[in-house]
């Protein structure tokens, strides 16, 4: 902590004479001021745009749920009788993934990667351009080469070289497969008479065609499965069997919203470990996503354990008349993912709230989420917490079945808009302070264009909107997730050798990972749960990348 601490003072300023120090003051109010405004922009945006249809035939291939919802939102909005789509990604990725009107398709899709690009109150391009600027004069102010060297200082990878030939690497195994499947959908779209350039609004579409073509799976059959109280009690399972944790619903703590619910989480013995919020439903005045916070970090007191205070928040879709939350797969993910930051806040153990919890770097923080997330789609899992809402049947084998062959499908496009995003943050953080880029399309543009990606694939997150590196703390570190995800792969191997629910292992990476916060250096952390350096081939073997690597 003295060595942290000592270096945090260097890192924000207390080395350097008075007149730089002053500048550096100016720097941290502007950029504060401006990461302010960007989330605000994008947050009216969001909220600011609306498809209403008035046709029913304009709902064609879009399945139930989504249109009961969309009516239950305009009926909301007092139109009565039509249905709203909304940039909320419960209400946009299924539209684009099943909406037969490619018109609307397209519609929606450009008001999407076009948010707070509109020459308007919410654009967000000076913003993200004084934000680059400023970390770039602030990082020379402290004596590093960009903003990159400066956050990737406190880093696993260390340096952006490190982040880019990481970056590259992947890239170079991703490149071939996307094409790949690009040509694929192409052809599909032929097939059907479409004599037209697949696009960006038609790839969802038809990778979703394709997936019932090739795999016999409708994404939508999973859905009466995972019931998002059916999802939550099956995590409340996996914990119990892993750490032998319990999770008791509280009514008398006060919440900050309705949606909001707390829960007490105790030892086997009964002992209180912390307190937990989850706060799962879209609604107007949230930022969309999903994210882990802390309201009090665990730590020492007079001999005795400070109990930590976390939460949860999500934007899955709300019930419906009498139909529970159904969250699709992905929204799983997101639920298994988020708890696992949550485990990472609850089981710290250490004597300082500086280093609790998930007090440690980007490209590690990820790790207990993500492994968290191996677990969802594991069979012997699945049939502990996938049940039909009505029925309360478990999951088929068959469609477990399905789940896992379709498993590697699309994975050139998961992988490549994510690395797509991740170079596009290295590219604005790895420039000098007379290098912020005036005009940011071209910049973003010429980025892209640099590492060939497609034009059918925008990065996953355009300039205008990329809030994780612009007013989110990810700056230079969006690349963690798929670092994380090295080590996640490589951890899960673990319990796949071991067993699923292998208390012993699970024990260590507790005792090695989740406790100890920022206490040491994370590959020590790492090594002494795993007793070797993560390998990467886990990872590429997941994706189906393999292949593709020397």
């Amino acid at each position: 902590m003295l060595e942290k601490t000592y270096k945090g003072f260097v890192r924000s300023g207390a080395a350097l004479s008075a007149d730089k120090q002053a500048r550096l003051r100016k720097i941290n109010e502007e950029m504060s001021l401006l990461t302010l405004k960007f989330r605000q922009n994008l947050l009216a945006e969001n909220n600011k745009y609306v498809l209403v249809i008035e046709k029913k035939e304009d709902l064609s291939g879009l399945p139930a749920t989504l249109i009961a919802t969309a009516a239950e939102d305009a009926k909301k909005r007092k139109l009565e009788g039509k249905w709203v789509f909304t940039l909320q990604t419960p209400s946009i990725m299924p539209f684009l993934q099943y909406a037969d009107n490619r018109s609307l398709r397209e519609q929606i899709f450009k008001a999407y990667i076009e948010r707070c690009n509109h020459n308007d109150p919410y654009d967000n391009k000076a913003n993200m351009s004084g934000i680059v600027a400023l970390r770039a004069e602030k990082a020379a102010l402290l004596g590093y080469d960009n903003h990159a060297a400066y956050v990737l200082e406190e880093s696993m990878a260390k340096t952006p070289e490190k982040v880019s030939e990481f970056l590259n690497q992947l890239w170079t195994a991703a490149v071939p497969v996307t094409k790949q499947e690009a040509a694929e959908l192409q052809t599909l779209m032929n097939k059907e008479g479409k004599n037209e350039k697949l696009e960006s609004w038609d790839w969802r579409y038809y990778a979703e065609k394709l997936r019932k073509e090739k795999y016999d799976l409708n994404a939508e059959e999973l859905r009466p499965y995972f019931s998002l109280e059916g999802v939550r009690q099956g995590i409340f399972t996996l914990c119990q069997k892993l750490y032998g944790l319990k999770f008791e619903r509280r009514t008398d703590i006060p919440v900050y919203h309705e949606d909001a619910e707390a829960f007490e989480v105790k030892e086997a013995n009964g002992q209180t470990v912390g307190v937990m919020y989850m706060d799962f439903f879209t609604r107007a005045s949230k930022s969309g996503g999903a994210w882990m916070t802390s309201y009090r970090e665990q730590e020492m007191e007079g001999g005795k354990r400070v109990i930590p205070v976390v939460s949860i928040v999500c934007n899955f879709s709300r019930p419906v008349g009498n139909t529970p939350a159904l969250l699709n797969s992905d929204e799983v993910h997101t639920f298994f993912h988020e708890f696992g930051h949550a485990l990472h806040g609850l089981l710290s153990n250490v004597n300082y709230g500086s280093l609790a919890g998930t007090s440690v770097p980007r490209d590690f923080v990820e790790l207990p989420s993500q492994i968290m997330e191996n677990w969802s789609t594991e069979p012997e899992m699945m049939k502990l917490y996938a049940k039909h809402y009505q029925t309360g049947a478990v999951i088929p084998d068959a469609l477990i079945e399905k789940m896992k062959k379709s498993s590697l499908f699309n994975q050139g496009f998961e992988t490549s808009e994510y690395l797509a995003a991740s170079l596009l943050d290295m590219s604005y953080h790895t420039l000098k302070p007379d290098q912020a880029p005036t005009d940011v399309l071209a910049f973003e543009k010429a980025s892209m264009d640099k590492i060939g990606l497609i034009s059918q694939i925008p990065p996953r997150y355009r300039t205008t909107y990329f809030q994780h590196i612009f007013a989110g703390g990810y700056s230079a570190g969006y690349y963690s997730y798929i670092w994380s995800a090295v080590l996640d792969a490589d951890a899960f191997e673990v319990f796949k050798q071991k067993g699923l629910f292998d208390q012993k292992s699970a024990q260590s990476f507790r005792k090695n990972v989740l406790e100890k916060g920022g206490t040491d250096e994370p590959m020590k952390l790492y090594l002494n749960f795993r007793g070797a350096e993560p390998d990467i081939k886990p990872l590429l073997r997941r994706r189906g990348l393999l292949k593709e690597v020397n």
